[in-house]
């Protein structure tokens, strides 16, 4: 294989608005995200766009890790070499940054590899990651805790309208019956047919969490994801035991090993790997290969515009989150529905280019 050098980087990071607050019940309102991206040249003319982002918090310290840490480093390596790549930052930072901000900076690196290698083959990122399919079922993934039920009704409504099948709501109330009390609302609004899950974001205790599981279960939803915090495996594993719904998480574990923790013990139903903070598609790649030995479906949580192509790539796939963040509404290739589910791009590369006209307004510093 031809020796491709890394010739230079160039990082950058967007605070992006939201248009309107946004809130769960652990992380509070979001008002913006921020966007890392790193775009990777190469010496013989290729050149790859990679990214990750956050809820608007720590950007600035993953664009610091980049430009400061891992650029230095990897000039001169050959961008064909993605796993010695991946497993050298790992390696370099791993008394700093285990399973912290390194796996996000990781990730932007690693899926501009990816962007490079899919070019080189002139082939999009679901043929290359997988090709088991060009589309993926897929959900609307809501943050919409703060909202009146009269206003989380007309959100889940817009969903429907805009083709979704499946939909998802933020849950984590101070009292339990008002969340019970929104999700019977909205099932009474999609019907039978329409999909249901539940995100507390890591919020409840596990009496509270089981309590609520019991009192929603006539409401065939289809997972309960974070009821509680995602380190206590044994944890999840008892709620699971207590209640019919199954049971999802995992945007909150960023090494290898977590996922191995939860798949031994948690008793999951779905499993939710994050390309952002799990080292990039190579991360990504290796939690839905432990998902398959496991026999559980692999899904996502936010930057859709990525994972619709490694979604549909694989298949043992669950469910694509389309997120309330909107990045994809800066890129040139904005997500498509057809019939319920989410295409991925057929481009050669990732799929995922940045507009400069959108983004560029945004930014807040780039090297």
């Amino acid at each position: 294989m031809t020796i491709r050098k890394i010739k230079s980087i160039k990082n950058a990071i967007y605070n992006i608005p939201l248009a309107e607050v946004l809130s769960d019940a652990k992380h509070g309102d979001h008002t913006h995200f921020e966007v890392i991206v790193s775009t990777i040249f190469t010496d013989d003319g290729f050149e790859g766009t990679g990214y990750t982002y956050t809820g608007g918090k720590g950007g600035r310290a993953i664009f610091s890790l980049l430009e400061d840490e891992i650029k230095p480093s990897l000039i001169g390596k050959d961008a064909n070499q993605i796993q010695d790549i991946w497993n050298s930052m790992y390696w370099n930072l791993h008394y700093v940054g285990r399973g912290g901000l390194l796996s996000f900076a990781m990730s932007a690196v690693d899926i501009a590899l990816w962007d490079i290698k899919c070019k080189v083959l002139d082939k999009p990122l679901w043929q290359v990651a997988g090709g088991a399919d060009n589309k993926t079922d897929c959900y609307a993934g809501g943050i919409d805790l703060n909202f009146t039920q009269e206003k989380l009704l007309n959100n889940i409504q817009g969903y429907l309208d805009r083709g979704f099948h499946a939909v998802k709501i933020k849950v984590g109330k101070e009292d339990y019956l008002e969340d019970v009390a929104r999700a019977e609302a909205v099932r009474k609004l999609i019907g039978s047919d329409i999909k249901f899950m539940v995100d507390a974001n890591y919020s409840m205790s596990e009496e509270k969490a089981v309590k609520f599981a019991k009192a929603i279960e006539h409401l065939d939803i289809t997972w309960f994801e974070e009821p509680t915090l995602p380190d206590e495996y044994k944890m999840y594993g008892r709620i699971a035991d207590a209640t019919s719904i199954p049971i999802a998480m995992g945007e909150n574990l960023h090494t290898y090993h977590e996922f191995t923790y939860a798949f031994e013990q948690s008793k999951l139903g779905f499993v939710q790997p994050d390309a952002s903070n799990i080292g990039g598609i190579t991360g990504w790649l290796e939690i839905s290969e432990l998902a398959k030995h496991n026999n559980i479906p692999v899904c996502s949580h936010g930057m859709h515009e990525l994972h619709v192509s490694l979604l549909s790539s694989q298949p043992h796939a669950g469910y694509l989150e389309v997120h309330s963040f909107p990045i994809d509404e800066y890129t040139t290739c904005p997500l498509e529905l057809d019939n319920g589910k989410a295409i991925a791009p057929n481009i050669s590369g990732t799929g995922v280019e940045f507009d400069p006209q959108l983004v560029n307004p945004h930014l807040l510093k780039s090297s």
